[in-house]
């Protein structure tokens, strides 16, 4: 499976939006943000899971466990390229 987001994609991020299973969310872990698909709610928070699960260097909830629910900053509503400028 493909990698559903590359270097330089854009994110619009609606913050403390409701996160149902299935959505992709952006979370706050120690190392940094992450982006990853909600895949269910535990007593611990959410377990989150990289949608390539095969990808090198990939971590998610079956690394570091339940992301507690505070650290679920929003929802991914869509992704876009930024607009390149021609060099004049």
């Amino acid at each position: 499976m493909l990698p559903g987001l590359r270097p330089g994609d854009c994110l619009l991020v609606r913050l403390r939006a409701p996160v149902r299973p299935g959505d992709l969310v952006i979370a706050r872990r120690p190392h940094g943000l992450i982006v990853k698909r909600a895949f269910r709610r535990t007593d611990g928070g959410w377990w989150l899971e990289s949608d390539n699960q095969r990808a090198a260097g990939r971590q998610d909830s079956w690394d570091y466990g339940a992301v507690p629910e505070q650290d679920v900053l929003g929802r991914v509503l869509l992704r876009y390229w930024p607009v390149r400028r021609s060099a004049s």
